[in-house]
């Protein structure tokens, strides 16, 4: 369960988050590279620190109780010296020879990223991706309330989903204002998404993470995370097809050649022809 407390057993670190002065050495060995708190975080970092908050949580569960930078870098799929630049930010130090301390890193990553809190968030659309996103169960372990869900469909207004009944979009504002809602999950089609994103900023809501496949305007001081799957999807789709390609082209198969010739043309979307007055300009 999501927890505001800090480890006991270093309730005598500063409250900073930094190790004491005089914990800058131990047994004659200095503490590894990390310097005190940088004044603002690279997005760059704020990117990353999720990332090591989840490798952090697989150690805390298989009872794990320090881990050296190393380990916890090849963890994260970083390198370890990007790592400790990175933790470096929140005054973060790790003993060398002994590394870091699971417990407290959980709670010094946590706090930055705002964990240490709960957030109330509102989901509008309850379709297949907004049904999907309310019965998530790792949202509340991390410090997120899913408060309501709002949808325009009458059809589905008054159902059940999780733990929530769906209530109506004309609701927002009053939803926002009793929950105190300080993030949106907008899972609705294109053509509804930045009149809903309009709604909230109007309401309140400053933090906004968009499914919906458009860029949304927003003024300033208002944060948009936008999740597209089908750009991931095609990124995949263009590493794909580099590996295939360098592949080399003759492979034997149980037909011979490429296996039967056109068995891996099948799959294949056909590609565009250029007209010949365009293939004369390129």
């Amino acid at each position: 369960m999501h927890s505001n407390a800090m480890p006991s057993q270093l309730d005598g670190q500063a409250d900073d988050g930094r190790a004491d002065e005089s914990q800058a050495y131990d047994n004659g060995e200095a503490i590894e590279g990390l310097e005190g708190q940088a004044d603002g975080i690279p997005e760059a970092t704020v990117a990353r620190l999720p990332i090591y908050l989840r490798a952090l949580y697989g150690l805390a569960e298989r009872g794990i109780s320090t881990v050296a930078s190393e380990e916890l870098a090849a963890a994260a799929g970083v390198n370890s010296a990007k790592l400790r630049k990175d933790l470096s930010h929140l005054g973060s130090y790790g003993i060398r020879g002994v590394g870091y301390d699971v417990d407290y890193l959980v709670y010094q990553v946590s706090r930055t990223l705002g964990l240490t809190q709960d957030w109330p968030v509102v989901i509008v659309g309850a379709g297949n991706l907004g049904r999907a996103l309310a019965n998530y169960g790792g949202f509340v372990s991390r410090g997120f309330t899913i408060s309501a869900m709002l949808d325009s469909d009458t059809a589905i207004v008054g159902s059940r989903i999780a733990t929530l009944t769906v209530r109506p979009v004309d609701d927002l504002e009053a939803v926002v204002a009793t929950h105190k809602v300080a993030i949106g999950v907008i899972a609705t089609p294109a053509g509804s998404a930045q009149a809903v994103c309009d709604r909230l900023v109007a309401a309140g809501v400053t933090s906004i993470l968009n499914f919906a496949p458009l860029v949304l305007s927003v003024p300033e001081g208002v944060d948009v995370r936008k999740v597209d799957l089908s750009i991931e999807l095609q990124i995949l789709a263009f590493h794909a097809q580099r590996r295939s390609a360098s592949r080399p082209a003759d492979l034997p198969g149980p037909h011979g050649r490429n296996g039967g010739g056109n068995a891996g043309a099948a799959g294949r979307r056909p590609v565009p022809q250029v007209p010949a007055e365009l293939a004369a300009q390129g």
